[in-house]
């Protein structure tokens, strides 16, 4: 993939080193302080790492309903004589501390990559996609930018814009595309100390983290050359925003997360930060009802609360790596089963972050086995130890 790239991208690339540009210092202590919207729905290219991750599922193609975004309803409904899909975009922002200070223009001040894929649930397949670009300042903003005001990314042809209480993403795939915007139905809700996310026992392993559960989608999912429109009744999404300098903690090679949107209109987040022999480093995560008060604010899992106990495993053919595709959750909301749609949803994003990791659509179910909630899986650093 980097032989690929226009060549300024790769000679700053190669003589930059990525790995180690991305990560020179010791990292600053995060402090709890007030977001400020919509501010700090834009980037924040003072520290290291940021993404916006839109994750989701919609069902296309037959009759059937499933419960609106915020209200009742049951999956079954939907999936009857129905096609189901998830689908997943991320965008990345890496600050790459090395180049600060250097005059030139072809000096990589931030790098931005993307992350796209659809899973189509009936068939078993997983597609993805893969974008990454330079941004050296407003020359750039043809090839990479991202605004510092609100949420406006731009990565060659794909996008992510915010317009009001709505999201816009176009992601262009060598075999899908995804045309879809996204509408809130719920206030957005802080992780964490309002906002602050811990990830491990030292104030700068933490991260800024708010989340936006419960999106209606609509719009249109197309696979290979086959287009498929999404109706606002028949999807629902979940979007997460956070920065940090640094979210692993000495010890941890990646991490283990979900992010689910009941069916009752409730939201579920759990994580745990994993060490090499799947011992658990830190873990936390937080559940809202819709009628809690305030509703920016959930219940706050504490340290040592969340716990990920895998039941059921699949060996990924492309790397060889094991990854647990069914678990039980517990948290202090209820003890969850956790079992993917379908096993194959391994990303292999060497070109770009240089990471292998699996994420993917997954069902919820509660302690008495009742299908309570779908959303999306997230296991890092199974293939090899996650540098970030």
């Amino acid at each position: 993939m980097v032989d690929k790239l226009p060549s300024p991208l790769r000679r700053v690339l190669l003589l930059a080193g990525l790995a180690g540009s991305c990560g020179m210092g010791r990292a600053a202590e995060f402090k709890a302080r007030t977001l400020v919207f919509p501010r700090d729905f834009g980037s924040h290219p003072d520290t290291r790492t940021e993404w916006w991750y839109i994750t989701g599922y919609a069902s296309s193609g037959a009759t059937g309903t499933t419960g609106t975004a915020g209200t009742a309803g049951t999956a079954g409904a939907a999936d009857a004589g129905a096609r189901l899909f998830g689908f997943q975009i991320t965008f990345f922002r890496s600050r790459v501390d090395g180049t600060q200070d250097m005059q030139s223009s072809f000096a990589a001040k931030q790098l931005l990559f993307a992350h796209a894929a659809i899973t189509d649930v009936q068939g078993k397949k997983l597609w993805h996609d893969q974008r990454m670009a330079r941004s050296t300042g407003a020359s750039d903003i043809k090839a990479a930018a991202a605004s510092e005001k609100d949420t406006a990314i731009r990565l060659r042809d794909w996008s992510l814009v915010r317009k009001g209480n709505e999201y816009n993403v176009v992601a262009l795939g060598a075999d899908f595309q995804l045309n879809l915007q996204f509408r809130e139905t719920q206030p957005l809700m802080l992780q964490g100390d309002k906002g602050l996310s811990r990830k491990g026992p030292q104030p700068q392993q933490a991260s800024f983290y708010y989340s936006k559960p419960q999106m209606a989608v609509a719009g249109s999912l197309t696979v290979k050359g086959q287009m498929m429109a999404v109706e606002a009744s028949r999807g629902v999404a979940w979007l997460d925003h956070e920065w940090s300098n640094e979210v692993l903690p000495p010890g941890a090679v990646g991490w283990d997360w979900i992010g689910m949107n009941l069916f009752d209109g409730s939201a579920l987040t759990a994580f745990r930060l994993r060490d090499k022999s799947g011992n658990t480093v830190w873990d936390g995560g937080s559940f809202r009802h819709p009628k809690m008060n305030p509703p920016d604010r959930p219940h706050v899992f504490s340290r040592g609360e969340v716990i990920f106990q895998a039941s059921r495993g699949w060996k990924s053919p492309l790397t060889q790596a094991n990854y647990p595709v069914e678990w039980l959750v517990r948290t202090p909301a209820d003890y969850y089963i956790v079992k993917a749609l379908v096993d194959n949803q391994e990303l292999d994003s060497r070109g770009t972050t240089g990471a292998v990791y699996w994420e993917g659509l997954a069902d919820l179910f509660d302690s008495n086995n009742r299908h309570v909630g779908r959303g999306y899986l997230e296991m890092t650093g199974y293939a090899k130890p996650l540098r970030m």
